[in-house]
């Protein structure tokens, strides 16, 4: 049986965000290699894509295109997404225990491109004590 966390209403890791220089490629390895399917995806002003696929069993990958930005020393890894039914209590709480909130809560809608229509979410991020990003992701189609 799954374990329902008591903080989030559930819980449950939403996404990993990954960037990419080559947004073809990657589509190519994550779909067609390994199976994933595509969620939504959105585009940004400056051209580049982003997109979410879903890995199976409820957790999707996440991929930010970026042609210009050279991953840092530590890898190509964003962030860590974790799903919670509300968002301003989690922030909350982690400002309580001392990490920094790096982006208050706040409304987003993913304005999509693969014709889903617009997605409405709730996020907030913060910093992790050894410095790792996370977001706190609530919404109710992916």
């Amino acid at each position: 049986m799954a374990y329902h966390n008591p903080v989030l209403g559930g819980g449950g890791i939403h996404h990993v965000a990954l960037k990419t220089k080559n947004w073809d490629a990657s589509l190519a390895f994550y779909k067609g290699v390994l199976g994933f399917a595509e969620k939504i995806t959105w585009a940004y002003p400056d051209g580049n894509r982003a997109g979410m696929f879903d890995t199976g069993g409820g957790a999707y990958l996440e991929i930010f295109e970026n042609h210009v930005e050279t991953p840092a020393p530590g890898g190509i890894l964003f962030h860590l997404a974790i799903r919670a039914t509300d968002v301003n209590a989690v922030t909350e709480r982690v400002r309580a225990a001392g990490c920094k909130i790096t982006v208050e809560p706040k409304d987003v809608t993913i304005q999509t491109t693969n014709g889903t229509g617009p997605v409405p979410v709730r996020l907030s991020f913060f910093e992790g004590p050894n410095g790792e990003i996370w977001e706190l992701f609530q919404n109710e189609l992916t």
